[in-house]
């Protein structure tokens, strides 16, 4: 019950941020963590059910909530509750929270992120309103007569939406399930009564407001740029590697999800809920209730079996439409329709849901720490219409952990540098067991991983030797499934793409018999008697 207060507390200091301080703790997960401990010891146990909404509303010049987190999240106010006193709080602890919690995209810069053990960069502003969200326990918030003008008629089905809106249905065409979307526009449904509170104040809002703002082109938003941190061991400021990045940047969309996911957790266990530095600690290591699954490296694959793609435009289309009455000023939904909205809601989530939920997750070069490239990278010419796999052997155990996995290629690539003197590592991507992928030389530069042939296919080796066994399932999805079609939605790799084992093309046991033998089950795998090969100068066989 601790957790009520403590997040209320961390919630109310983010809108009295001391100007100019900066905290002198690491921009880690663990510190947040480590913040909210103390706080839940500063919240005594007949305080649980503290609400500070008299608190955060009357805050003025506050941009750390708007009138969707208002009219949604906050609570209405008691006089019966005890105002926690943020000053009490150690100075350092103040800056921190009120460094982090104003989430912000600056001249390539973006604040109020932290890094978390999985090696992902979190924001923590919508991690927070969604674990606040799914302590309030219903989901889904009856929205108030006095902000809707028109009352709506929730009796529709799929048959009507995909008769009267076919736009979206068509943009989703495996949708099949009933509550797709009851109140999408139609001639007897024009405005929601309803929307689902957790998504609205995580994601579906600022989803729709940022895909708004470039509605008038069509063209994606930028969505889900990543970016590198001055240091690793103490984080201190993350640069974009697109300075021209939207809002919604890697960062952000993982807090987003991270805050959904902990929040419908939160909303379905019984009271007392954990504390939520308990809550964190385990989602943000080994698993939530010691499920390895549930926890931040799996956030995609859990995010994407928690909404489907139709029901999550339903609710970025309700975000927008109620923010259009709440601030009939806001500038970006003036003179919009109902049914412009909707064409927004579908064309963010499908670009939501198939360029972030159904691609990989890769970490950056810069986030394993990289040594530079050793003279001039030659481009590919995209797409290629090959994707080789390997293993390699050596690291022979699977790495499982962030700093295993890192440690990994930095060891590969000094050996590939220095001791087969290449000029960088070889392969285009490397799979983990730890639910990432690693960049090595990308998509766009000739790797050294397939003699002969490296200009032609992308080169993604397994961490491990899979001689006698097999990468867990995680990996071999991503390899199989998310790798390739984000590629080819990406335009980097032929829809009519070829599987191949790295032994077809080189004189090697790579990528191990039990491996093999399963990527000749695969989709796309191809039996070849001879490739041409390309001449390649100064390569040799990666494996013996």
């Amino acid at each position: 019950m601790k957790a009520w207060g403590a997040l209320w507390i961390v919630l109310g200091l983010l809108l009295w941020p001391e100007p100019g301080a900066a905290s002198s703790l690491p921009l880690l997960m663990d510190s947040i963590i480590q913040a909210l401990a103390e706080l839940e010891q500063k919240v005594p146990v007949t305080e649980a059910s503290i609400t500070a909404s008299a608190w955060i509303l009357s805050a003025k010049n506050s941009s750390t909530h708007n009138s969707l987190h208002q009219r949604l999240l906050l609570k209405a106010p008691s006089h019966n509750t005890t105002e926690p006193d943020p000053h009490s709080l150690s100075p350092e602890l103040q800056a921190l929270i009120s460094e982090v919690a104003q989430h912000d995209v600056q001249n390539g810069r973006e604040y109020g992120v932290v890094l978390a053990p999985d090696g992902s960069t979190v924001a923590v502003k919508p991690l927070l309103f969604g674990l606040e969200a799914g302590l309030q326990a219903h989901s889904v918030a009856n929205l108030p007569s006095d902000c809707l003008a028109i009352p709506c008629d929730t009796g529709d089905t799929l048959a009507n939406i995909r008769a009267t809106w076919p736009g979206l249905m068509d943009a989703f065409p495996n949708a099949s399930s009933p509550d797709v979307g009851a109140t999408l526009p139609n001639d007897k449904a024009k405005t929601p009564t309803t929307v689902d509170r957790l998504l609205a104040i995580t994601l579906a809002g600022d989803l729709g407001l940022t895909f708004l703002h470039r509605s008038q082109t069509w063209s994606p938003p930028g969505l889900g740029t990543e970016g590198c941190w001055d240091q690793l061991t103490a984080p201190r400021v993350f640069t974009l590697l697109d300075p021209q990045a939207s809002r919604l940047t890697m960062a952000f969309l993982n807090g987003a999800l991270d805050g959904a996911l902990l929040g419908n957790h939160l909303s379905q266990i019984p009271r007392p809920h954990p504390p939520l530095s308990h809550l964190l600690r385990e989602y943000y290591g080994a698993g939530v209730n010691g499920d390895p699954v549930f926890r931040s490296n799996f956030r995609r694959q859990n995010g994407a079996a928690l909404t489907s793609a139709p029901t999550l435009a339903q609710q970025v289309w309700e975000a927008l439409v109620l923010l259009q009455k709440l601030e009939p000023e806001h500038l970006q939904l003036q003179n919009i329709s109902q049914e412009q909205l909707a064409q927004v809601a579908t064309l963010a989530t499908k670009e939501f849901t198939e360029a972030f939920l159904g691609c990989p997750a890769i970490h950056p070069r810069c986030r394993w720490g990289a040594a530079p490239y050793r003279g001039h990278p030659t481009p590919l010419r995209l797409p290629l219409g090959f994707l080789y796999v390997h293993h390699t052997y050596v690291p022979a155990p699977p790495c499982t952990t962030f700093q295993s996995c890192a440690a990994d290629m930095r060891s590969m690539q000094r050996f590939h540098q220095d001791v087969r003197k290449w000029d960088d590592i070889g392969y285009s991507f490397v799979v983990g067991s730890d639910g990432y992928l690693y960049q090595g030389r990308g998509w766009h530069w000739v790797g050294a991983h397939t003699r002969g042939y490296n200009s032609r296919g992308f080169g993604v080796a397994f961490v491990g030797n899979y001689t006698g066994s097999l990468p867990n399932e995680a990996a071999l999805n991503t390899v199989r499934d998310a790798l390739p079609s984000c590629a080819i939605r990406a335009g980097l790799l032929r829809p009519d793409y070829k599987l191949l084992g790295h032994r077809q093309l080189v004189l090697t046991h790579c990528p191990g018999n039990a491996l093999f033998n399963l990527l000749r089950t695969w989709p796309h795998f191809t039996e070849v008697s001879l490739l041409v090969p390309v001449p390649e100068l100064s390569l040799s066989p990666m494996h013996l």
